[in-house]
């Protein structure tokens, strides 16, 4: 579960003061999935890791359509993120956060 594997988490708000955002902007940056929420006790909250330098992690977006558009749904690309890949030997987040965006898209596209 996701909320085991990520230490730790800011609000929507926390969010919007780290990207220089409205909280409906960070909203709108969710929905488009530049990032995610998850519930955390009963609230929305975004990995912080998923910040960095004060914008979104760029490859984010484009890895959970790939993922979207495979058939996963929001909750399971969002898990498949976290989950250690023997693909990539360790997980699809920690690729990307290297910036190993293209092996975690070949990886993602083994699923489909």
């Amino acid at each position: 579960m996701i909320t085991d594997k990520v230490s730790d988490w800011i609000t929507i708000d926390q969010a919007a003061q780290l990207l220089g955002l409205s909280a409906g902007k960070v909203r709108r940056l969710i929905e488009e999935h530049s990032l995610f929420a998850v519930r955390v006790d009963k609230e929305p909250k975004i990995p912080a890791h998923l910040i960095i330098d004060g914008e979104p992690l760029s490859s984010i977006r484009g890895t959970l359509l790939l993922l979207l558009d495979i058939g996963l749904k929001l909750e399971e690309a969002i898990d498949w993120l976290y989950e250690e890949n023997d693909n990539l030997d360790e997980t699809p987040i920690a690729a990307l956060l290297k910036g190993h965006k293209a092996p975690v898209r070949r990886a993602a596209q083994t699923l489909g």
